[in-house]
């Protein structure tokens, strides 16, 4: 269902009809959710990266697997659509106790995976630095190849893009389909990584596998 949200299915490879917005048209929808419609329906745990040399896709399955393998599924909290910063998001109750098991998956994920990346090139560093980070956020990302790891970390799943060129109606619109879109989500449970990949720069994000999570 929330592939019809964003437009396009990642693991079907098909576009999806979204939604009808009363009073969004529909070339605004689909501009306002055209970034993470490429990336497809996800909650991002280790940012795309370039695989370093001498690893291939046998070396990242086997390294995504074994972390599988060694995480625990447990319930997810309630979900709620909310703003971060300038763009739509599902994010999870907080102050609920499945957000530490949250946390603790995620670094996880940064942490094992981060041997298999490239180190980020000069011209990486500086893009990613052109957007304002703090000192530990640089850190970060010097350090992990992403400045919103760890502490900075906030498990969300992404329903637009930039709200920054919408005016405050259509915005007001788009957040109250939301909520209504994804009002009775039933109990959701993390119980598996999935693995992406990028075909070639600026190409739709694609689903490869399914890692079930350990018993």
């Amino acid at each position: 269902a929330a592939s019809h949200w964003l437009g396009r299915c990642a693991a079907l490879l098909q576009p999806m009809q979204q939604l009808d917005i009363h009073g969004v048209a529909k070339d605004a929808l689909e501009r306002l959710t055209a970034a993470p419609r490429r990336y497809g329906w996800h909650a991002t745990l280790k940012a795309p990266f370039a695989l370093a040399p001498g690893v291939d896709w046998l070396t990242l399955h086997h390294a995504v697997q074994t972390l599988a393998g060694s995480l625990r599924p447990f319930a997810l909290p309630p979900m709620q659509v909310e703003r971060i910063d300038d763009f739509l998001a599902l994010v999870p109750t907080r102050s609920h106790p499945a957000n530490a098991e949250i946390q603790a998956a995620a670094a996880a994920c940064v942490k094992q995976l981060q041997p298999l990346a490239v180190p980020l090139s000069a011209a990486d560093l500086a893009r990613r630095r052109a957007a304002g980070l703090t000192p530990r956020q640089d850190e970060l990302l010097q350090q992990w190849g992403y400045p919103f790891v760890l502490e900075e970390f906030r498990f969300h799943m992404s329903l637009t893009g930039s709200l920054a060129g919408a005016d405050d109606e259509t915005v007001e619109l788009v957040q109250d389909a939301a909520d209504q879109f994804f009002a009775d989500l039933p109990p959701l449970r993390f119980n598996s990584l999935a693995l992406f990949a990028e075909p070639t720069p600026g190409a739709d994000f694609v689903l490869l596998d399914h890692l079930e999570l350990g018993a």
